[in-house]
């Protein structure tokens, strides 16, 4: 806010006689206009001795103090004392009138700089009302009161005339300061510069028909000797000319020519003055009063009102021209960001056309195509002007359009920022191949979504590549399984042309039954039995495919229990230490498999020492690293090391050792699978085995097995459930099998453990004669069987039928014994009567109202003991 401020404190400061010479020039100069002013005031002939139509010195006055200071204060003082002074009017009357206009004009001036923006007061529409509440009150209230005190004191009028005098004076003051004070501002604040000769020439028209309606309505000189008398004839009411100053006032508001709207106002109001004081219509002398007031109005609406139009036009001139400029601006950065937008795009698109191994387009919000490259053509095969404007989705194969796969692309785009695609796509030809790349959603600085970046690659050939390299990969491996199983036939030819000799030999032998060699030929057909079976569990068991039972089991109290077995193993020039401390967990394994991969480790150890040394086993917890199982880390294991002082294995060697049929030792003194049957059991539990050694120092092997802390041992649950008592009802066992050979041996071995046999040959048979209601207390198939039912296929069977009838299967080793539930026990062949007893006591007690409700278990011990 501008306020009448900038002389402030510098009235008496300064800086040389030029300035002051300067200032008092002024002064004068000031006064002068200001006297001389007044004075003209006083010689126009008034309604009444106390009053004037109009007092133009209050004006003035607040515009010179808007426009110079508070500096101008002696100019303005003695301006207003000089008439007075010349009229030879008392003291007190002159010091009142110039202290009066003073006030009144500093007041003024500093209520319009602290409350309507000093002398840029016009310059809006409420500055033009703020300046006329601020002129009407305390302004010319001030000067007029003032003045009447002291006019009233010196004179000594009674009451009623002063307050008449005093609004009089007032209303003056008010109408002198609203037409006198704009017109000096806005003159003096004009730029120097004018727009266009137009507007002065508009200024100058507009100010002479004002001049000319105030003349035509209110001059004396119609009707005088100067102007015909003929025309006052014409026009009786012709102070009705008087509206049409509303024409150029209006004109002028709405130009926003505040200077023409000022100078036509004052000039008409002068005009109106001047038939004021000679009382020409409509300021009849008969109603003085009424005729003072008229004139005060009409100054009021010919003032302020255009000039508060001609503010608001100029405000909105100046607005839309600071629009316009900020358009041009808008407009020229525009072009700039469009001419830069261009220059990116071109070497956007020279960038994209220049990467020829991938094939990138944009999308817009919904997916459909607003950018192509070359690359993209050639790989897919749609122009830009094929493809621009259609949706993506038609690369996509049919069924993936169908399920809505481009959709979840784009979906997931918008989601993760970025969408990896790889898959099938269609050619414009119709052709598929094979692409991978990304989809990325493009988004603007305030994070809106504005569309989509697709980055494809033609990798049709690597895959091609890919899928022969698979090919080659599995003919390679097939290759290599026919030069194991060829190695697998040459390594047990030997062992089982041995056995068979034996089997063959003993066979004749039994022909001769008085023959005294008949129990040894029994014990070389059952040793040469054990050792088939053992090869074929060291078989399977290197290729993890021997069906194990596992269970929990106390390792430390099981490793004990092998002393026995572990020592027959060595010799007796070796040393067997035992190293097993309290703390060790539970592990879960097949106890028979665990057995024969520690004595399979010790007969090994016994043949690299021929001359005798230490064997030591040693068991201690460890966490799982690289070594142990890497998918694994942090799971508790144990660590079961087997050592030996003998020869050592060389470097070249050790890499070897666990490959099935490699070995060390001389023809027929091994089959090299013992180490192979530790390497798929300790897999096989969900360890590994590990082995490390030098030559002359001897070799050490170490098996890790996963611990199971948190399951109890079930060898304790076993022990006590084989204690139950024992009760001696004889049941009966359906025995299934397609060879009646083998259901001969088995049946026996049933019968020896004293119960009754049924024999079927097939499951289909077996049913019918379960439906014949044939009291049966166990059901033993073997899973493998001609016809639409497999053993697998009868348990089901029976269980939804009669679900309190116990099942088992048998099986050598059979693919189909995967199909069977975790429920079902299945006993592997070969199995001796021993084997057939503890399988039988580990069954679940029967519950069906076929049987005597007696469980099997008990039964089955009391018939081994009545045998």
């Amino acid at each position: 806010m501008e306020r009448a401020t900038f002389a402030k404190a510098r009235i008496f400061a300064f800086g040389d006689a030029w300035s002051v010479a300067i200032y008092a020039a002024e002064i004068l100069i000031i006064a002068a206009i200001y006297a001389g002013l007044a004075e003209s005031a006083r010689l126009l002939p008034a309604i009444n001795p106390a009053a004037t139509p109009l007092w133009p010195p209050t004006g003035l006055a607040l515009a010179l103090v808007l426009l110079r200071g508070y500096r101008i204060w002696p100019a303005i003082l003695v301006g207003a004392l000089a008439p007075y002074l010349l009229a030879d009017r008392s003291l007190l009357e002159i010091g009142a009138a110039g202290i009066g206009s003073l006030l009144a004009a500093c007041a003024g001036t500093w209520l319009i700089g602290r409350w309507s923006n000093g002398r840029q007061t016009f310059a809006t529409p409420s500055g033009v009302a703020r300046f006329a509440i601020i002129s009407f009150a305390p302004t010319t209230i001030i000067s007029s009161a003032i003045a009447l005190a002291g006019f009233t004191l010196a004179n000594e009028s009674n009451f009623s005339d002063s307050v008449v005098a005093g609004l009089t004076w007032w209303l003056a003051d008010a109408a002198g300061a609203l037409v006198i004070a704009p017109v000096i501002v806005l003159w003096a604040t004009m730029p120097l510069r004018i727009a266009s000769k137009w507007t002065l020439l508009e200024s100058i028209t507009v100010a002479a028909l004002a001049g000319t309606i105030g003349l035509a309505a209110y001059s004396p000189l119609i009707g005088s000797d100067l102007v015909s008398n003929g025309l006052d004839v014409l026009l009786p009411h012709r102070s009705l000319l008087g509206f049409l100053v509303l024409l150029p006032l209006i004109w002028a508001g709405l130009r926003g020519d505040r200077c023409a709207a000022t100078t036509a106002a004052l000039i008409f109001v002068g005009t109106a003055v001047w038939g004021f004081s000679v009382g020409n219509d409509p300021f009849s002398k008969i109603d003085p009063n009424g005729a003072l007031l008229s004139l005060f109005v009409l100054s009021i609406i010919v003032s302020a009102p255009p000039l508060a139009l001609a503010a608001a036009s100029a405000t909105r001139q100046a607005r839309e021209a600071q629009l316009l400029s900020v358009q041009d601006q808008l407009n020229g950065q525009l072009e700039r960001k469009a001419l830069a937008l261009d220059s990116i795009r071109r070497h956007f698109q020279t960038l994209i056309e220049g990467v020829v191994d991938y094939a990138i387009f944009a999308l817009d919000r919904e997916g459909h195509v607003t950018s192509w490259n070359s690359t993209a053509q050639k790989i897919i095969g749609y122009t830009s002007e094929e493809i621009i404007g259609k949706h993506f989705g038609i690369f996509y194969r049919p069924d993936e359009r169908r399920a809505g796969s481009p959709t979840h692309a784009l979906e997931s785009a918008i989601e993760s920022g970025k969408y990896d695609v790889e898959g099938w796509r269609i050619r414009k030809n119709g052709t598929p191949f094979f692409i991978t790349g990304s989809v990325s959603s493009s988004r603007d600085d305030a994070g809106n979504l504005i569309g989509f970046i697709s980055i494809l690659r033609d990798a049709t050939e690597r895959r091609d590549a890919e899928e022969k390299l698979v090919q080659a990969r599995e003919q390679l491996a097939m290759s290599q399984k026919m030069e194991a199983i060829g190695k697998l036939t040459g390594g047990i030819a030997h062992d089982f042309n041995n056995l068979l000799m034996i089997i063959g030999g003993s066979a004749q032998i039994f022909q001769r039954l008085l023959d005294p060699k008949l129990p040894k030929a029994i014990e070389a057909i059952q040793t040469a039995a054990k050792r088939g079976e053992s090869l074929t569990r060291q078989l399977l068991t290197f290729s993890r495919h021997q069906h194990l039972s596992p269970t929990v089991v106390d390792l430390n109290a099981s490793i004990k229990n092998m002393r026995t077995m572990i020592e027959s193993s060595l010799r007796g020039n070796i040393v067997y230490n035992e190293n097993v401390g309290d703390g060790v967990s539970p592990v879960k394994v097949d106890l028979a498999e665990l057995e024969l991969a520690i004595v399979n480790i010790a007969v090994n150890a016994r043949d690299a020492m021929t001359s005798g040394g230490t064997f030591t086993l040693s068991v201690h917890a460890v966490t799982a690293n690289q070594e142990t199982g890497g998918d694994r880390r942090g799971k508790a294991f144990f660590a079961i090391t087997l050592g030996d002082t003998g020869t050592g294995i060389p470097p070249n060697l050790l890499s070897k050792m666990f490959d099935p049929f490699f070995t060390t030792k001389e023809v027929g003194k091994g089959t090299g699978l013992g180490l192979s049957q530790v390497y798929g059991f300790a897999h096989q539990a969900g360890g590994t085995v590990t082995a490390d050694s030098k030559v002359g120092q001897g070799t050490t092997i170490t098996i890790y097995l996963p611990s199971c802390v948190d399951e109890q041992i079930t060898s304790k649950e076993l022990a006590a459930a084989r204690a139950r008592p024992r009760q001696p009802p004889r049941q009966t066992v359906l025995v299934v099998d397609d060879s009646p050979e083998v259901a001969d041996v088995t049946s026996s071995l049933f019968e020896h453990l004293g119960y009754e046999t049924i024999y079927r040959d097939s499951a289909e048979a077996a049913l019918k004669l379960l439906d014949t209601g044939t009291k049966i207390d166990l059901v033993f198939s073997d899973i493998v069987m001609p016809g639409t039912i497999d053993g697998v296929g009868l348990a089901r069977e029976v269980r939804s039928r009669y679900p309190g009838l116990p099942i088992a299967l048998t099986t050598g080793y059979s693919d189909a014994a995967k199909a069977a539930p975790p429920s079902l026990k299945i006993l592997r062949k070969p199995f001796d009567t021993e084997a057939l007893r503890d399988f039988i006591q580990d069954l679940a007690p029967p519950r069906s109202t076929r049987s005597s409700g007696v469980p099997l278990a008990s039964s089955t011990t009391e018939a081994v003991r009545r045998s």
